[in-house]
């Protein structure tokens, strides 16, 4: 038997004016400065565009999908993580979509996965399992998960599925199940594939592997007339994973995929609405959540991945260079470091949620120059017109946080 394993990152950002037009002259309480830095006008736009694009007609068709199959033996199953910037944009904005997440948690079908609140790589503060910024933004998601969805989850992803030993480790101490990382060759070799459950060095927590080329077919080369296997149709792809050899089909992308990046005219709803029976059409396949994975299959080796060596799901890298890859990044990624010292002093909470919302990795997506004049995807998705632009904004953010906070710490 071979299960498939269909996990969605939802996720969107809360973000900045463009650095040329945030004046932080007049933030000095700590309400005015997150009017002055958030471009929250912007942030209900896009969340409407993207919510009437893919994420209500998708939840609509998985719950179809659902239901469709839900008196059957085999049962159509999926999973999710959403982002803690996602929740506070559904609470803020779209409280209706905030229902449909809840209906799918209600089926019994879905699971739903944690990982730091604010989409940040705080996972990479600390030595070994003493990552407090982390631990605290994982049980931030965890209650907010509790509390507007209904779920508990007690399996987790990292930020863009940012993965090395030490992390693993640390998620393994924190209580979690099992986690997801990118099933990228360098970390393979020999006889491994990503379609076995795995453990890696020093931890025992079991690890599910991004299948990275299928996954890809569906979510980049979907609608792409030079990829070798278009047009792919339900049965095309139903047929590529039927022909895998391993326990499980690990299929991870961004739920955008359906009605955002694959626009609707593609034909990508109704390939997602003929994808499931397609699948279970094959004897030997079936659908399995992440948790209904790692308890049904055993773990079949290890994988090592060195804390320098860190891998993600990003660009053709597969390493953090897309949020740490220039000098912009690492000076950003610094200062919200060391700030962050300061602003946690205060004890003040809006203080503190603004930073944390500086955190979320996003932000420091935006300042990438790889291939920036190309117009690669990271220029798709960055709201500014430079990287620079990016960088002054956060640059100016910070600096302001950082006076209030210490504002707030004079006796």
């Amino acid at each position: 038997m071979s299960s498939v394993c269909f996990y969605f990152q939802v996720h969107q950002p809360r973000r900045l004016y463009p650095g040329h037009v945030i004046n932080v002259g007049g933030a000095d309480t700590p309400n005015r400065l997150e009017s002055a830095i958030f471009d929250d006008k912007k942030n209900r736009e896009i969340m409407d565009k993207v919510a009437t694009k893919c994420y209500y007609p998708a939840n609509r068709l998985m719950l179809d999908k659902i239901d469709e199959f839900k008196g059957q033996k085999k049962k159509f199953k999926i999973s999710y993580s959403l982002s803690g910037a996602l929740l506070y944009s559904m609470e803020q904005f779209s409280p209706d979509l905030l229902e449909t997440f809840r209906q799918l948690a209600d089926t019994g079908c879905v699971e739903f996965l944690s990982e730091t609140y604010h989409h940040s790589l705080s996972s990479f503060w600390g030595t070994g399992t003493d990552r407090p910024e982390f631990k605290a933004q994982v049980s931030m998601h965890k209650d907010a998960m509790r509390d507007l969805i209904g779920y508990r989850p007690t399996f987790f992803r990292n930020t863009e599925l940012l993965f090395n030993n030490s992390i693993a480790k640390t998620v393994e101490s924190m209580g979690f199940k099992g986690m997801l990382s990118e099933g990228i060759e360098r970390i393979l070799g020999g006889w491994k594939s990503p379609e076995y459950v795995y453990n890696t060095q020093g931890s025992k927590i079991p690890i599910l592997l991004r299948h990275y080329s299928l996954s890809d077919d569906m979510s980049y080369r979907f609608s792409a007339r030079w990829f070798s296997g278009w047009p792919v149709t339900a049965d095309k792809y139903a047929a590529w994973l039927s022909a895998c050899h391993g326990e499980t089909i690990n299929l991870f992308m961004d739920y955008e995929t359906f009605g955002e990046h694959q626009w609707e005219d593609t034909g990508i709803f109704w390939f997602l609405k003929d994808l499931p029976g397609k699948i279970l059409d094959h004897n030997h396949m079936d659908f399995a959540t992440p948790t209904e994975v790692v308890d049904k299959y055993p773990v079949r080796g290890d994988i090592d991945v060195p804390d320098l060596e860190t891998i993600s799901w990003a660009d053709r890298e597969r390493d953090p260079s897309a949020w740490l890859g220039n000098n912009m990044q690492r000076l950003t990624f610094a200062e919200l470091e060391r700030v962050g010292k300061i602003v946690l002093a205060t004890k003040n909470r809006e203080l503190i949620s603004t930073w944390r919302f500086l955190q979320t990795s996003d932000h420091l997506y935006y300042m990438c120059t790889k291939n920036w004049g190309d117009g690669d995807v990271h220029k798709y998705f960055s709201p500014y017109g430079t990287p620079p632009e990016a960088f002054e904004g956060m640059i100016k953010a910070i600096s302001q946080l950082e006076f209030l906070a210490k504002k707030y710490l004079k006796p």
